[in-house]
C-alpha cells in the first residue's frame, strides 16, 4: 500500500511540473502574438524611484551595508503585491526584448537571454518569498530574509529594466519615450 501511495505522489508531482510547464509555454505564445501597444498596455505602473533606491543599496555594496531597515524595503516594494507586479511586468519586458529584434536582431538576442537570466533570479526570488511567508509567522529568522529576497527580486528587475530601456534607446529611439514613460 505504501508502494502505491509513493508511485501516487510522484505521479502527481510529474503531472503539477508537465502542468506549469504547459501554462507557462500558453503565456508565452499569448504575449509573442500582441502587439507593441498592447505589450506596453500591459505593463504595470511601479514606483521607480523606490525600486531603484533598493535595488542600488543591493546592487553597490559600501561600508555599512545596512542602509535600508527589512521593514523599509518591504514598504518600498509595495509588500507582496508589488512583488507580483514586477514578476508579471518581467514577462511583458521579455516579450518586448523579443520584439525589439525586428529591429536589431544581434543585440535583441543577447539582451533577451540576460534579460532571461534576470527574469529566473526575479522569479526564484518571488518564489522565495512565497515559501517563507507561512513560517515567518512563527520563527522570526524569516520576517529578516524575506526582505533580502524583496531586495534580490528589485534588483533583477531594475536590470531587466535599464537592459530593455538601453535596448529601445539604441534599437528603435521613437518608441524609447512612451517605453520609458511607462517603465
Amino acid at each position: 500500500m505504501t508502494f502505491a501511495l509513493s508511485y501516487f505522489v510522484f505521479g502527481a508531482m510529474i503531472c503539477g511540473f508537465v502542468a506549469s510547464v504547459v501554462s507557462d509555454r500558453r503565456a508565452a505564445r499569448k504575449l509573442a502574438r500582441l502587439d507593441w501597444k498592447e505589450l506596453v498596455a500591459g505593463l504595470y505602473r511601479l514606483d521607480t524611484a523606490e525600486l531603484t533606491a533598493v535595488a542600488i543599496d543591493y546592487l553597490t555594496p559600501h561600508r555599512g551595508q545596512i542602509d535600508m531597515e527589512p521593514n523599509k524595503i518591504w514598504d518600498s516594494l509595495g509588500g507582496y503585491d508589488g512583488l507580483k507586479k514586477m514578476r508579471e511586468n518581467a514577462e511583458v519586458m521579455l516579450a518586448l526584448a523579443a520584439y525589439a529584434q525586428r529591429w536589431n536582431f544581434e543585440e535583441s538576442v543577447i539582451v533577451t537571454e540576460r534579460m532571461r537570466l534576470d527574469a529566473a533570479s526575479l522569479s526564484r526570488a518571488v518564489r522565495r518569498i512565497e515559501l517563507g511567508m507561512i513560517p515567518a509567522m512563527v520563527l522570526p529568522r524569516f520576517r529578516f530574509t524575506l526582505p533580502l529576497y524583496a531586495q534580490e527580486a528589485s534588483s533583477s528587475y531594475y536590470l531587466m529594466r535599464q537592459r530593455l530601456l538601453a535596448l529601445y534607446e539604441t534599437s528603435h529611439a521613437c518608441r524609447y519615450p512612451a517605453l520609458a514613460a511607462v517603465l
